[in-house]
């Protein structure tokens, strides 16, 4: 039986064989989301797995997840002001409510988004939004992959050296 890299994505992530993947980060993995009803959502896998809280993880490690979330946020940000001209915010979360492992949610939000639901929690739109398959991650996504992508390298490019790095 051929195993589904959902049922494991940090293991899949760490194989080389989780399609979402955009890119590998200091602590984590920068994916797209499996929906895209809000385009550009993203989130942010943990690399380790067995990982539940963020207080599992050392103080450095914590810190540079933290950092990575950071960064997919403001890549989303960049990615989604360029694409649509009605992008507001973005909305991060850690949440670890329903997957039992560390992640954190990147949520663009929109100025087209209905009136009842712009200000709301993005967990308080309707169910169907998240099994829709006109929504579903496919090939329409790729330039918007390519987009967050291209903006995670640029933000990684210019992120000065950390202490523990050697400058000679």
């Amino acid at each position: 039986m051929v195993e589904d890299w959902r049922d494991d994505r940090i293991g899949s992530a760490l194989k080389g064989a989780n399609p979402t993947v955009l890119r590998r980060l200091d602590a984590g993995f920068a994916v797209i989301g499996d929906v895209q009803f809000l385009p550009g959502y993203s989130v942010l896998l943990v690399d380790e797995p067995g990982v539940e809280r963020l207080s599992d993880l050392p103080r450095s490690k914590r810190t540079a997840f933290l950092a990575d979330m950071d960064r997919l946020g403001e890549a989303v940000e960049r990615a989604c002001r360029r694409l649509d001209p009605e992008f507001r915010r973005v909305n991060l979360e850690i949440l670890g409510n329903t997957d039992g492992f560390l992640h954190a949610h990147v949520w663009p939000r929109f100025a087209w988004e209905s009136p009842e639901l712009v200000r709301l929690p993005v967990w308080l739109y309707p169910r169907d939004n998240w099994r829709d398959p006109a929504t579903a991650l496919g090939p329409e996504h790729d330039a918007l992959r390519a987009t967050i992508g291209h903006e995670l390298d640029a933000l990684s490019a210019a992120t000065p050296a950390g202490p523990h790095t050697s400058a000679s």
